[in-house]
């Protein structure tokens, strides 16, 4: 064991296991054993090495650009290892904000695509305020949302970003991982664990509504449609200088038209009650009429389920509570009065609460709950090919029963990656739920079934990304490598669960831990070959689901 452990936050500073226990050795003079005592210093470090061996500290930034605002936050998160039953395990026991960036209007070209440039300065600007440099920041997330996703060169921007903001960042856009970080960076998720109430977040921004259904700290359910506050947006002059589609859309509804150039005061009303209608029927749970049908990006949330209370979050929620009062050449100050006075008047029929974050929901979500750490008990065959970045999850789709037949595994995982159109050349994540004994015929079962559908399977000599939720990881990659030959790399990772997702991007190996940071994510850039849906089954709100992060 005399690999250098890296201090956490400074990759610069090392300290060995062998030099920590050089001090311990005993040696024969007069006949007897002496054993020298740690000095002040060595026990000191001693004591570190023990600690880092049981807590992982990371500092991480998200950063969100989205319709109508850019913002940044680096964050900074502890996860330690769980005690009961000896378990493998990581879970975050605290978070804090480092810094804050203010916040920024999305710089957009006269061609709609996103201004690089002008983000670049931001983001750069930001490192050096916050006085952390790129390489400090271990992970995070560079979210793309709204109406900011369907700009040509969306995906560029998120991926550039990411590479040049830290060690370990990932590029996303996908609906429904921002209903799920909006939910817990505005409280609405820590709101339903504490109260015991079913909480529905209703994130409005300048493009889209994410609405979240948090039930006993977990999100069960997400939605999210085409509303937002920056839909239209006017120059100096009051003149329509913005009509994105969904306006567009909402206009034909209302047998009105929007013309770019033009002040039509009375057709602006008109689209904006008309969006505001889709919203509170959405909101509100109701068989979604025409329009509000129109404007759904996802699923509809499950019939019959009813929130205790509502919690609004994002740029909108501003005016809802009252925060903000001043117009920004869009239609969010009108669209929120609207909403609000449908929860004053009952037509949204629950109880309002305040979040914890309005407008900062999804950045805080971004830097301090996209990333997970795998357990301890992990097996990585080949460290070279980490990271691992847009890895397709397969989920298995099988109940472990008491005895594993590996033909039955083996026929779920190539049905699997028939639904999910895995490349030739692309690694494979393959989604394990794990319940019962670790025996080694179980195992062996387990193996077996994995090695038959990988050997026929298009993407040979890739990467096989085994995510498994029982503390098995190390003991299965050990059979598929070594007993089986499975013939690629395997990286078997316990302590996650996922459900049938799009993407996860694997980082490197933590010393001296033996973990990796995880992200669960999706894709939905245009032209990417992603999903158009986010894939996600829903549940009803009594049964627990495991989401990301």
């Amino acid at each position: 064991m005399d690999q250098a452990v890296r201090r956490s936050g400074d990759p610069r500073r090392e300290v060995t296991p062998a030099a920590l226990a050089g001090p311990l050795t005993a040696h024969e003079g007069d006949g007897l054993a002496h054993v020298h005592e740690l000095t002040l210093d060595q026990k000191g470090k001693l004591v570190e090495y023990i600690w880092k061996l049981e807590n992982v500290e990371l500092t991480t930034v998200g950063i969100d650009i989205g319709s109508s605002t850019s913002h940044l936050m680096f964050s900074g998160v502890r996860l330690q290892r769980k005690t009961q039953a000896l378990s493998s395990q990581f879970v975050v026991i605290e978070r804090k904000v480092l810094w804050k960036s203010p916040i920024l209007l999305t710089p957009f070209l006269g061609d709609g695509t996103i201004d690089a440039a002008a983000l670049g300065r931001f983001v750069q600007s930001c490192h050096r305020e916050a006085g952390l440099a790129p390489e400090a920041i271990d992970t995070g997330a560079v979210i793309l949302t709204g109406e900011a996703i369907r700009r040509t060169n969306a995906r560029a921007i998120a991926e550039l970003f990411a590479a040049d903001s830290g060690r370990f960042v990932c590029a996303s856009a996908g609906h429904h991982l921002e209903c799920v970080l909006a939910a817990h960076g505005s409280g609405a998720v820590a709101l339903s664990r504490e109260s015991g109430r079913t909480i529905l977040n209703v994130d409005i921004g300048g493009g889209t509504t994410k609405l979240a259904l948090a039930a006993a700290g977990r999100v069960v359910a997400t939605c999210a449609f085409a509303v937002g506050g920056r839909l239209v947006a006017f120059d100096g002059a009051g003149r329509l200088s913005r009509i994105d589609e969904s306006a567009r859309i909402a206009a034909r509804a209302r047998g009105v038209e929007l013309r770019l150039g033009e002040r039509p005061d009375a057709a602006v009303d008109a689209v904006v009650d008309a969006l505001a209608e889709a919203a509170i029927e959405t909101i509100r749970g109701d068989i979604p009429g025409d329009l509000a049908a129109r404007l759904l990006l996802t699923q509809a949330l499950p019939a019959g389920v009813v929130p205790d209370a509502l919690v609004f979050s994002g740029g909108v929620s501003e005016y809802i509570y009252g925060r903000e009062s001043r117009d920004y050449g869009d239609i969010a100050r009108a669209l929120a009065n609207r909403i609000a006075a449908a929860c004053s008047q009952g037509r949204i029929p629950f109880a309002l609460e305040a979040p914890r974050e309005r407008i900062r929901a999804t950045v805080i979500g971004a830097s301090q709950f996209t990333v997970q750490v795998s357990g301890k008990t992990i097996h990585v065959s080949d460290e070279s090919v980490l990271p691992l970045r847009n890895v397709p999850v397969v989920p298995l789709g099988l109940e472990m029963g008491e005895s594993i037949d590996g033909s039955t595994v083996a026929r779920a995982i190539a049905a699997g990656l028939e639904r999910a159109a895995v490349g030739e050349d692309s690694a494979i994540a393959l989604a394990v739920r794990w319940s019962g004994d670790p025996l080694y015929a179980r195992l062996r079962a387990l193996a077996e079934g994995i090695a038959v559908a990988m050997a026929s399977s298009s993407a040979l000599g890739s990467p096989l990304v085994l995510m498994i939720d029982g503390d098995v990881g190390r003991t299965l990659g050990h059979i598929l490598e070594h007993e089986l030959s499975l013939g690629r790399p395997v990286i078997s990772i316990d302590g996650i669960r996922l459900d049938e997702l799009d993407f996860v991007d694997v980082g490197e190996v933590i010393r001296p831990t033996d973990v990796v940071p995880v992200v669960i994510k999706s894709l939905l850039f245009p032209g990417a070959e992603a999903p158009t849906s986010t894939g996600l089954t829903y549940k009803p709100v009594a049964q627990e689901r495991k989401t990301a992060p």
